[in-house]
Protein backbone atom coordinates (compact mmCIF):
# COMPACT_ATOMS: atom_id res chain seq x y z
CA UNK A 1 0.00 0.00 0.00
CA UNK A 2 1.21 3.48 -1.09
CA UNK A 3 1.73 6.00 1.93
CA UNK A 4 0.84 9.78 1.12
CA UNK A 5 3.06 12.16 2.22
CA UNK A 6 0.28 14.56 3.37
CA UNK A 7 3.12 17.71 3.88
CA UNK A 8 4.13 17.51 0.28
CA UNK A 9 0.46 16.84 -1.07
CA UNK A 10 -0.54 19.87 1.18
CA UNK A 11 2.28 22.73 0.02
CA UNK A 12 1.69 21.42 -3.87
CA UNK A 13 -1.99 22.24 -3.59
CA UNK A 14 -1.64 25.34 -1.38
CA UNK A 15 1.12 26.30 -4.14
CA UNK A 16 -1.41 25.76 -7.19
CA UNK A 17 -4.39 27.16 -5.15
CA UNK A 18 -2.20 30.06 -4.73
CA UNK A 19 -0.92 30.38 -8.10
CA UNK A 20 -4.82 29.86 -9.68
CA UNK A 21 -6.48 32.65 -7.58
CA UNK A 22 -3.55 35.31 -8.07
CA UNK A 23 -3.83 34.64 -11.57
CA UNK A 24 -7.24 34.83 -11.60
CA UNK A 25 -7.31 38.11 -9.85
CA UNK A 26 -5.13 39.42 -11.91
CA UNK A 27 -6.97 38.26 -15.79
CA UNK A 28 -4.15 35.86 -16.74
CA UNK A 29 -5.98 32.55 -15.96
CA UNK A 30 -7.93 33.05 -19.09
CA UNK A 31 -5.30 33.60 -21.09
CA UNK A 32 -3.66 30.40 -19.60
CA UNK A 33 -6.72 28.32 -20.56
CA UNK A 34 -6.81 29.91 -23.72
CA UNK A 35 -3.57 29.09 -24.60
CA UNK A 36 -3.64 25.47 -23.82
CA UNK A 37 -6.96 25.40 -25.66
CA UNK A 38 -4.87 26.33 -28.72
CA UNK A 39 -2.08 24.11 -28.21
CA UNK A 40 -4.06 21.10 -27.80
CA UNK A 41 -6.04 22.27 -30.93
CA UNK A 42 -3.09 21.74 -32.38
CA UNK A 43 -2.21 18.77 -31.11
CA UNK A 44 -5.46 17.12 -31.92
CA UNK A 45 -5.04 18.61 -35.77
CA UNK A 46 -1.50 17.71 -36.32
CA UNK A 47 -2.57 14.10 -35.01
CA UNK A 48 -5.51 14.08 -36.89
CA UNK A 49 -3.52 14.67 -40.18
CA UNK A 50 -0.68 12.04 -39.33
CA UNK A 51 -3.53 9.60 -39.33
CA UNK A 52 -5.34 10.48 -42.30
CA UNK A 53 -1.99 10.22 -44.21
CA UNK A 54 -1.15 6.66 -42.16
CA UNK A 55 -4.88 5.35 -43.68
CA UNK A 56 -3.96 6.94 -47.36
CA UNK A 57 -0.23 5.08 -47.30
CA UNK A 58 -2.05 1.98 -46.35
CA UNK A 59 -5.27 2.18 -48.63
Amino acid sequence: MKRVKWRKLFVETSAWVTAEVMLNVVGLDNLADYSEYVFQSKALLDATEAFSNLITLVS
